[in-house]
């Protein structure tokens, strides 16, 4: 008889949270043969012990190589259960282009926005750090994202973010796209001073107001 549902996502945040990547594909493997709800089990399970695991960063609980475990166990169950998400489920992705900008090559924050956005569904096209400024604009046309997500970690490389938009409004482009900034020295003060979208102070915070700023885009 197959284990509550509840039981089955408690494992499976569990396993992401605690790095138990056995326990994930365990409890991934009994949703699927319970014929539970893969897109539930991954964002109420898998997603949120990567939330967690994340709040723990933020509390410097947590470090980069555990991060990249607790990352690694949930891709373990995301494979598992991609194959039965309902086609509903399977909507076209939102596109986003993401890195950390010229100057920086400071990238834990942005890796950790990526792995979450992976995991919320994102199609997320990462240029990495140190980033030309002018790649973000070219990569965003080229693929088609609605969104540009902008880190740095240093002082001395903060008013890139604003090059960028400034490069988005010089094309005549910039109510097309929604940027959103992000890393140490970033403040929603700053985001506005340069005319950003959005302020996210760390991971979850990135994909919930990148969630916010699309729909709006969409309505």
């Amino acid at each position: 008889m197959a284990r509550e549902r509840g039981d089955i996502l408690k494992d499976l945040m569990d396993g992401v949270f605690l790095m138990d990547e056995a326990l994930v594909i365990k409890a991934a493997n009994e949703v699927v043969e319970a014929k539970y709800d893969a897109y539930d089990a991954i964002n109420n399970g898998l997603i949120a012990g990567m939330n967690q695991a994340g709040v723990l960063f933020d509390k410097e609980e947590y470090f980069v190589p555990e991060l990249l475990i607790c990352s690694d166990a949930m891709y373990a169950g995301i494979e598992i259960l991609r194959p039965h998400l309902k086609k509903s489920d399977a909507h076209e992705k939102h596109k986003v282009v993401i890195g950390v900008v010229e100057g920086d090559t400071h990238d834990i924050g942005k890796n950790l926005v990526k792995i979450m956005m992976d995991a919320a569904g994102f199609e997320v096209h990462d240029l990495g750090r140190n980033v030309p400024l002018a790649s973000f604009v070219e990569k965003a046309k080229e693929v088609g994202a609605k969104l540009i997500c902008l880190s740095t970690l240093m002082t001395t490389t903060m008013d890139g973010m604003a090059t960028v938009i400034e490069m988005l409004k010089e094309e005549g482009i910039r109510d097309s796209y929604k940027v959103i900034i992000g890393g140490g020295p970033i403040s929603q003060a700053f985001a506005n001073k340069i005319g950003a979208d959005g302020y996210a102070d760390n991971a979850a915070g990135a994909i919930k107001l990148s969630k916010s700023l699309l729909a709006q885009a969409a309505a």
